[in-house]
């Protein structure tokens, strides 16, 4: 396996020039980063925070065809999702798996004669609840974007009482459940690492990827680049910039001299909850629904907790990233609106999180009418010969597509051809995943031997065939042993990421190489373990270890506006 390399800016500043510098480290720049380096390119990757920290990180945790978006009238993109999602469900399996998705439905014609109505007025006019005949013909279309190669099975139509009996805790108002298949997005931000292990892979040396360094101005035609833990600078010099910031495109682009006004993204949140009752009410089920103001949001079960989501709401850029408590007050009564005998409040919250959406700017339009396609701006930089490609839009569901498009793009600008497709080609762990029982008996069977099997099945879930990996760290790490306050996790897994995953701070272990923070799992006592047990790895004194611990913390809850330091230590 090759590592996702610590101390990345050591290895741009040490040759600062490539032919194509991708500035953002999310979904999207990271997989056109995969697509470049497995075409021969000379590229580097710069990303301000840690990778997959952004907008990439607050995601649904789904990939989707986007029914919603036929309204919109968005059938090429519907089609590309559609398309990409079968695709995932074959590269990636072992974190992309198929979601069971229920609509509870409350009418039956409405919506059928002001939805075309509301889409040409831009979202704007009075809205009225979608109905089963408006939801069946968008299931229909769906459907449709699957021939020739779909992967999940077809929607259903079922009445009040068999809705009932199948999910006995729905609003009994309720007339119709639809329920057709997605697909879920367990690990999003591991799945991204792994994007990145194949592009540095695939590269070689003419691959190089370094986390915590910011792009922030740009000089005699090259981009300075600053190391975040050291302050270091260098100006970087390259033919092609591709600028995949995300929601901070525009200032990106202000900072290297190339003012733009591309974005207007909304913000979504999400809250997470520990709470039984729900997750069995549930049926394993995602729940999609409509709620009271025609906003659509979900009720998804995963890794044994339930997530609530999700918000679109305008956002400055300018202003903290927040799940404000007037969000959580809209998710309790969401899940009230659709299983109302079920009681949920804050004391059930494990986790917040929030992002802003890259999308497009968009005027006065409403938010859910905004286009959720992509689109490629080029510009020259300033004062220099390159070239800057800025990325706008894009979602998770189409990341290979849109890099693919990114790339073709750049491969025009250096006058280079395409060597390979990036389609049908296993991303990290999902090659030679185990999809049958047969298969998967057979891989723990070579892989169990010191951990046992209950522990190479363990890993295999949660890292795919990268588990093996894993396995061969744990059998040379003579300390290894369970975590005390997470014992899912032990202490020479935890070591083996930090080693070969590029972790510069503690939050990076606990929000995006592990689901500690999602399920719930961190507090000051096991974000203090876990940073005691990488600790040998990364150089970490004592002093250090305490000032991880306090930061971890503080990025866990950034955002929730309601937490404070004091209040978790009494935990």
């Amino acid at each position: 396996m090759r590592s996702v390399a610590p101390g990345g800016f050591a290895a741009l500043a040490e040759r600062p020039y490539s032919d194509v510098l991708i500035i953002g480290g999310g979904i999207n720049g990271l997989a056109t980063f995969r697509d470049l380096a497995m075409q021969g390119v000379d590229v580097a990757l710069a990303e301000r925070a840690d990778f997959v920290s952004g907008a990439s990180a607050a995601s649904s945790h789904m990939i989707h065809g986007g029914i919603r978006y036929l309204e919109n009238g968005e059938f090429r993109l519907v089609h590309e999702a559609v398309t990409e999602r079968n695709a995932l469900l074959r590269i990636a399996p072992h974190y992309v798996r198929p979601l069971q998705t229920t609509i509870p439905i409350f009418s039956t014609f409405s919506g059928v004669l002001t939805a075309p109505m509301r889409f040409l007025r831009h979202g704007k006019g009075k809205h009225r609840e979608r109905g089963a005949a408006l939801i069946k013909i968008g299931l229909v279309i769906y459907d449709s974007f699957s021939r020739g190669g779909g992967r999940v099975p077809r929607h259903t139509f079922d009445g009040r009482a068999r809705s009932l009996a199948q999910l006995p805790h729905l609003n009994p108002g309720v007339k119709y459940t639809a329920t057709y298949w997605d697909a879920s997005l367990h690990d999003p931000e591991r799945l991204a690492l792994d994007v990145l292990r194949d592009g540095l892979a695939a590269g070689g040396a003419r691959a190089r990827a370094a986390n915590y360094t910011a792009a922030i101005g740009a000089a005699n035609g090259r981009i300075v680049l600053r190391d975040g833990v050291t302050g270091e600078e260098v100006a970087f010099a390259a033919s092609v910039v591709v600028n995949a910031a995300g929601p901070w495109t525009d200032l990106v682009n202000l900072a290297i001299g190339d003012p733009t006004r591309y974005m207007g993204g909304t913000k979504g949140s999400h809250i997470v909850l520990d709470h039984p009752e729900l997750l069995a009410a549930t049926g394993g089920r995602e729940l999609f629904f409509e709620h009271k103001d025609g906003r659509i949001v979900l009720i998804y079960p995963l890794k044994g907790r339930v997530l609530v989501g999700t918000t679109d709401l305008e956002h400055d850029m300018a202003e903290p990233i927040e799940c404000t408590e007037a969000e959580v007050d809209y998710f309790i009564d969401l899940v009230g609106h659709v299983l109302p005998g079920i009681h949920v409040d804050r004391t059930h919250i494990v986790y917040r999180f929030a992002g802003v959406r890259p999308l497009p700017g968009h005027g006065d339009l409403a938010p859910g009418f905004v286009s959720r396609d992509y689109r490629i701006e080029a510009e020259p930089l300033a004062g220099g010969t390159a070239t800057v490609l800025s990325l706008v839009g894009g979602k998770w569901t189409t990341f290979r597509a849109s890099a693919e498009h990114v790339a073709d793009r750049v491969l025009d600008l250096l006058a280079q051809p395409r060597r390979r497709s990036t389609k049908g080609v296993p991303i990290g762990g999902g090659r030679g995943y185990p999809t049958t029982e047969r298969a998967r008996r057979q891989w723990l069977t070579a892989f169990q031997d010191g951990i046992g099997l209950e522990r190479a099945a363990t890993l295999l879930d949660r890292y795919g065939t990268v588990a093996a990996d894993v396995i061969a760290a744990l059998a040379e790490d003579e300390e290894d042993a369970p975590l005390e306050t997470a014992p899912g996790y032990s202490t020479g897994e935890l070591r083996h990421l930090a080693r070969t995953e590029g972790v510069v701070h503690l939050d990076d272990v606990l929000m995006r190489r592990t689901s500690l923070a999602f399920i719930g799992a961190v507090s000051a006592a096991s974000a203090a373990e876990v940073a005691e047990a990488i600790a040998p790895v990364l150089g970490w004194d004592a002093a250090r270890r305490r000032g991880e611990v306090d930061r971890a913390l503080a990025a866990v809850h950034d955002a929730d506006p309601t937490w404070t330091a004091a209040a978790d230590a009494s935990r």
